[in-house]
């Protein structure tokens, strides 16, 4: 008897979970088939946000658009696509997506005026895709730092620099400044400047300066150099050399011209002085002064 009455609420209760579980089984089904849903919509979005997200961008490539600007603009697609995914997700398991869109609407305007730095980076960014005061390549110098451009993402740009340092530099602070493109133009001009003594003969010296630069293959010969006397310094009398060179040449013809030149005053006999001062002592005996 004693066992008996112990298995008979067991039983009961065995029965009272089948019966609950038969009761409820509408609603596990479904809350099963939303599940299972609600995971599908969410595998298949995300893979059709990376086929939108990649047909945008082998369509802007083939329209010859800036690698730069098109992962820009695929960058923003790809989240617009992939947040109403979410939306969709979250209405499917039976959330109120609209309380939650005023929830994410009251909480992004706070993270915006708390973030409105990162605002005003995503901003610029946009100004930098429309105005395109550079591309993906060139070398610039903004924001204080120099480099050529990696890429043009949602807050910052991304630089790499000559001695091959990568440099992330917030979007505002590239539109705050000036922007030097570099790699705008196919030519450029180098600003040499030659000092030489005042003894020597400058119908020479130009003449000098003129062969060796136009004796290299690299100066272009339109634009012509251009050769005068910029300046009469305290030690020297400096004269201005402008060739014109391409782009690629820059550096090159800028490091060869100046050996070249050094050679070429020196073996004429052209002193090329340095800051210097004459101090005169007068030697002359003074006359005794008596003392009243």
């Amino acid at each position: 008897m004693t066992v008996e009455s112990k298995n008979i609420p067991l039983a009961d209760n065995i029965n009272q979970v089948n019966d609950w579980l038969i009761g409820h089984s509408g609603l596990f089904i479904q809350y099963g088939v939303n599940i299972v849903s609600a995971i599908i919509i969410l595998f298949l979005g995300n893979m059709v946000t990376k086929v939108i997200s990649n047909n945008v961008a082998k369509i802007l490539q083939k329209n010859k658009i800036d690698d730069a600007v098109s992962a820009f603009i695929c960058s923003i697609i790809r989240y617009a696509l992939f947040s109403m995914v979410l939306v969709a997700v979250l209405s499917r398991v039976g959330i109120q997506t609209a309380s939650i869109i005023a929830v994410i609407s009251a909480a992004g305007l706070a993270v915006g005026l708390a973030l409105k730095g990162s605002l005003s980076n995503f901003a610029s960014g946009v100004l930098i895709v429309v105005f395109r005061p550079f591309k993906s390549g060139d070398f610039i110098e903004a924001g204080g730092v120099a480099g050529s451009v990696q890429s043009i993402q949602l807050f910052q740009t991304v630089l790499k620099t000559s001695d091959n340092k990568m440099v992330v530099v917030p979007n505002t602070s590239i539109m705050r400044g000036p922007i030097t493109n570099v790699s705008k133009y196919d030519t450029r001009r180098i600003n040499f400047v030659f000092r030489v003594s005042y003894k020597a003969d400058l119908q020479k010296v130009k003449q000098i300066l003129k062969e060796t630069v136009e004796s290299d293959p690299r100066v272009l010969k339109d634009p012509e150099v251009v050769i005068g006397v910029t300046e009469l310094a305290n030690s020297s009398v400096n004269l201005v050399v402008r060739p014109w060179v391409q782009r690629s040449d820059y550096w090159p013809v800028t490091w060869d011209l100046n050996m070249a030149v050094k050679e070429a005053l020196e073996a004429n006999g052209i002193e090329i002085p340095y800051p210097q001062m004459d101090v005169h002592l007068n030697t002359e005996p003074q006359p005794l002064t008596k003392n009243a």
